[in-house]
């Protein structure tokens, strides 16, 4: 799909943001991954549910495994598609992540949202 008007400024945006912001907090690995900056060790209030992706970047404690890497590159791929409307099309999807389009397409098995 074709990235939105200005989309990917706000991506780069947001993933400047997310960069300062994940080496200042994380106190765990930092490691890149298919071009996800992940960051562990993060304080459980510094994201949502089990990790939350920034532009190119996610935050989590320990909840890195290779499923939930594969759930959290899609969400990058949404941040380069939607640039910094994304979080604003993911609250109007809901907060349901059984409902919300956007976890939907990123894998709701994948990203633990289902029984394994």
């Amino acid at each position: 799909m074709k990235a939105w008007p200005f989309a990917r400024l706000g991506y780069l945006y947001a993933t400047a943001v997310a960069l300062v912001w994940g080496t200042m907090l994380s106190t765990g690995k930092i490691e890149r991954h298919e071009g996800l900056w992940v960051f562990r060790g993060m304080p459980r209030w510094a994201f949502r549910r089990g990790g939350s992706c920034v532009g190119s970047c996610y935050f989590t404690d320990q909840n890195a495994s290779p499923a939930v890497l594969r759930h959290e590159l899609v969400h990058r791929a949404q941040w380069q598609r939607y640039g910094l409307a994304l979080p604003l099309l993911y609250a109007i999807a809901g907060q349901d992540p059984l409902k919300n389009r956007f976890e939907i397409e990123a894998g709701l098995s994948d990203g633990g949202y289902l029984g394994h």
